[in-house]
């Protein structure tokens, strides 16, 4: 019997490359989500950036193939997958403006666990010595990049973890039930969910404007929508940009390569929200968040080595 990758058409070094541009774009909008936090609510992103998005994923789907159903194959399947993501972004999303954008990260980077494990439970994928060694070393990273900043790891550092086990299982759904989707039409799916989601949270908080609850309390889960102006709409372009990329390269990589590898590289999403925390927010990592990230790399390269 040949092995998995290979019986059912893996293309690993693409998957790889795919999730390396992924999680850098993620890792850029998360950035952006962190410092809009103050200016916009949760909500009024989901919408506002969907909004943008869609048109877009419309008009590259009907340039691609006009005769493409935008009906999912598997419409319940893939309608349990968006409401996933959605959920695991609105828990991560509102533990930025309480974390540090690296600390956040390095929490909600404990998904390749996750992942490995329910690939094994619910797919039977053979993980292998190696790739459990390669899991362990960037799992080990993550929490030494968590370690000097243990005193925030409070209630809102358990958001990225309840993230992390909605993505995963997400993406065990987008390999094993969502694999011969279009990767377009599960971002699409996706966008549909953000804004669908949105306004609804929109109208449950709605009653908080009438009865003139104090702003400072409702914050960026309960706020009411900001005025847009042009630097907003920039701001919102650029998160829709994020978006993106992020959910059609997710959903590419994890179908075309195995769940554990791609679980791997996804770590690369720590490092480059270090550098954006460096860059946007002032945050320097010490000598021993370093030595996390250089295990992280180690991961990947036993992963490339398996």
């Amino acid at each position: 019997m040949a092995p998995r990758s290979e019986a059912q058409g893996d293309n690993i070094p693409l998957a790889i490359a795919v999730i390396l541009v992924t999680v850098l774009a993620l890792s850029l909008g998360d950035a952006l989500i962190k410092q809009t936090s103050a200016s916009f609510v949760l909500w009024q992103i989901f919408v506002v950036r969907s909004i943008i998005a869609i048109p877009v994923l419309l008009a590259v789907i009907r340039y691609r193939d006009l005769s493409m159903p935008l009906i999912p194959k598997v419409l319940g399947w893939t309608t349990l997958r968006s409401l996933m993501l959605t959920l695991m972004w609105v828990a991560y999303y509102a533990s930025l403006p309480h974390l540090e954008l690296s600390i956040a990260a390095a929490a909600y980077y404990t998904l390749p666990i996750f992942i490995t494990l329910f690939s094994a439970l619910f797919t039977g994928e053979n993980v292998g010595r190696i790739g459990w060694i390669a899991i362990v070393l960037g799992f080990a990273g993550v929490l030494l990049i968590l370690k000097p900043a243990a005193g925030d790891f409070n209630f809102y550092a358990l958001l990225p973890l309840i993230s992390a086990i909605l993505f995963a299982l997400a993406m065990i759904l987008t390999r094993t039930k969502c694999r011969d989707e279009n990767p377009l039409i599960l971002s699409l799916a996706l966008n549909i969910s953000f804004v669908l989601v949105g306004l609804l949270a929109s109208l449950l908080i709605l009653p908080l404007s009438v009865f003139d609850i104090d702003a400072t309390q409702r914050s960026f889960l309960a706020g009411a929508w900001t005025p847009m102006g042009l630097n907003e709409w920039m701001a919102m372009t650029l998160l829709a940009t994020s978006i993106l990329v992020g959910s059609i390269g997710a959903a590419i990589a994890y179908q075309t390569g195995p769940s554990s590898i791609i679980a791997t590289y996804d770590f690369a999403y720590v490092g480059f929200a270090s550098i954006w925390g460096l860059i946007f927010f002032g945050e320097i990592p010490d000598a021993i968040a370093l030595v996390g990230m250089t295990m992280i790399v180690g991961a990947g390269i036993l992963s490339v080595r398996r």
